[in-house]
């Protein structure tokens, strides 16, 4: 069915000529005219559209989005409106960036990517991977580093995580990377060296530098390390640090084409990233972004600050501080708050026929659905609300490894409420 044929029928505005290549955002083989209805201004009120929208096969991430980050949503989610909505150069941006996954697959795109997080671990995390190294670079750099040298004063007991010589690597590891940043002397390889290091603190495999413990985006206390040792009569081996990074660092580039990188190096002194509140980003100019994917901290669902405490002091990040500036709300009305003074910032900085993917989830046990709280709180802010996509997939062993929790009756679902600055 043409536009024209669905025009006239519903009589939509015509939209305006960058949106012509838009109108297949929702495009299936069973396309509707539900389907086709919500990227124009409607004189009726928005649709809510519910299906699954990308298949198996898009489900394929790159390799270098395979690090551990608690409460991030998967990369076919940004890949699937970057793709339809932005064309090469235009900025793609994300207030509440995490690990960065909005940012990493807007630069593999071409595409330009700000990112925003008040957690400082998200530009640590995110921004080495849109600057890789090569392989060789990192394994050179590696041998540099005097990792028998014993600097630096035990602050933190570690005992619990590390055999005593890994404890020994970690620590010069820590005030090596801390002394380049310090003296300026930092470059691309010594961020990737940060990140993957950042990345295999601990975990639940040997290809971390701990002994068994918790998942790798949860950082359990000493005392409680202590016990879980005590409870499965295990102490912590000895791991190679080195070893272990060049390992992570070959699986994160494992995917990584020539072409990938020659596109990565025409975003990266474009790219942007910010540590502080989504709500006041002074940095970023008005109308500035085509497109923002985010998804928000839920209301009191995640501690951050608490999980990433032992990733703080490796990266020598004061974690009270961190925890203060984060605010984790425990009613709707807290969280409405925070969300609206985000969005009014979105407005700002958005472009015309700009467009905001705005993803929230189910929370308490699907009791509470926060795109119906989104939805009005965007339109207050300035945005026309086109509408809401509700992705449903179907529920898989590999969904149940990553511990997805907002299911039920065996599926996964993101609730993506769809705004445009008109």
């Amino acid at each position: 069915m043409t536009y024209a044929t669905v025009a006239a029928e519903h009589d939509l505005i015509p939209p305006h000529p960058k949106e012509a290549a838009q109108l297949s955002l929702f495009d299936q083989p069973h396309t509707d005219d539900e389907v086709m209805r919500l990227f124009f201004s409607a004189r009726h009120a928005p649709c809510v559209i519910e299906r699954e929208f990308w298949t198996a096969k898009q489900r394929q991430a790159h390799s270098l989005h395979e690090i551990s980050y608690r409460a991030c949503f998967k990369p076919q989610l940004p890949a699937y409106f970057i793709d339809r909505l932005t064309q090469p150069r235009d900025v793609v941006y994300d207030p509440f960036s995490g690990r960065g996954t909005t940012a990493i697959e807007a630069a593999l795109r071409g595409r330009i990517p700000y990112a925003n997080d008040i957690n400082p671990l998200s530009a640590i995390l995110c921004r080495p991977r849109i600057e890789p190294p090569g392989l060789e670079a990192v394994i050179g750099r590696l041998a540099e580093i005097p990792f028998d040298e014993k600097r630096e004063e035990c602050d933190i007991d570690l005992s619990a995580f590390y055999h005593p010589v890994t404890e020994g690597e970690i620590r010069a590891l820590r005030r090596y990377l801390i002394d380049r940043r310090e003296s300026g002397a930092e470059d691309d390889v010594d961020r990737w060296i940060r990140m993957v290091a950042t990345n295999r603190l601990t975990g639940h495999s040997s290809g971390f530098f701990s002994v068994y413990t918790l998942p790798p985006n949860q950082a359990t206390t000493p005392d409680r390390q202590a016990e879980i040792n005590q409870r499965l009569g295990q102490t912590p081996p000895y791991r190679n640090v080195a070893a272990l990074i060049v390992k992570k660092s070959r699986q994160l580039l494992s995917r990584l084409t020539d072409r990938q990188r020659r596109t990565l190096k025409e975003v990266a002194s474009h790219a942007l990233f910010l540590t502080g509140r989504a709500q006041q980003t002074t940095a970023i100019p008005d109308e500035s972004v085509a497109l923002t994917v985010t998804s928000p901290p839920f209301l009191d669902v995640v501690q951050y600050a608490e999980d990433n405490w032992l990733r703080c002091w490796f990266n020598a990040i004061d974690v009270e501080e961190v925890a203060a500036k984060m605010s984790v709300s425990r009613s709707i009305d807290q969280w409405s708050a925070e969300m609206e003074a985000a969005l009014v910032e979105l407005y700002r900085i958005t472009r015309r026929q700009g467009f905001v993917a705005f993803e929230v989830g189910e929370v308490r046990n699907g009791k509470l659905l926060l795109d119906e709280v989104i939805a009005p709180i965007g339109e207050k802010a300035g945005f026309s609300w086109l509408g809401t996509l509700i992705n449903r997939q179907q529920f898989t062993k590999t969904s149940n490894i990553w511990g997805v929790k907002n299911n039920r009756g065996g599926t996964n679902s993101n609730r993506i409420v769809i705004l445009r600055k008109d």
